[in-house]
């Protein structure tokens, strides 16, 4: 018996695990149901709002200077999620967006955190660098956001050319006539 389970695993069709399942059949995790699949935009938000939470959990740790730094680029970012909902965004704005909230913001925030108190001080080398890079990346949203909404606007302006084409009435010099 063991050895033809030893063969059924070599070639045999692959054994899978069923993830947990409520009553109603929903798929369960943390012994939560889960009603349905979140969407990347909606991975995204939730991202950004564990972001936050980090941010305010880690309150008097921060400086003013870098609180106030990530304050701005969470409403910008949260401006970009919206835009992006709205807009149907490319999938390269949406992997840039996913990576800033991700990585690009919580990896030098822990980085900070990590240090010493009196390395993280109002005036310290690690509160400036990381002053510098909440500005580039600061920088990089309010790009991004005004990339979505340029986009946006070409598409409007491809569709009134389309319009235009389709449904204006040709110049009379142009058409073929009685004469």
């Amino acid at each position: 018996m063991a050895f033809g389970r030893f063969v059924n695993s070599l070639f045999g069709a692959p054994q899978t695990q069923q993830p947990p399942q409520s009553a109603d059949g929903l798929q369960v995790v943390d012994d939560t149901p889960v009603s349905s699949v979140q969407s990347d935009d909606e991975q995204t938000a939730a991202a950004l709002d564990d972001l936050r939470n980090s941010v305010r959990r880690a309150g008097r740790d921060i400086p003013t200077l870098l609180s106030s730094r990530l304050g701005q680029i969470d409403d910008l970012l949260r401006e970009v999620v919206a835009t992006i909902e709205a807009q149907d965004a490319s999938t390269e704005q949406r992997v840039l967006l996913g990576a800033m909230v991700r990585d690009y913001i919580p990896t030098p925030l822990r980085a900070f955190l990590a240090l010493p108190e009196e390395d993280r001080g109002d005036d310290s080398r690690a509160t400036v660098l990381f002053a510098d890079q909440l500005a580039l990346l600061e920088e990089t949203v309010r790009d991004l956001l005004n990339q979505i909404r340029i986009g946006a606007i070409a598409e409007l302006s491809t569709h009134g050319r389309f319009l235009a084409d389709k449904f204006q009435t040709p110049d009379p010099s142009l058409t073929l006539g009685e004469r």
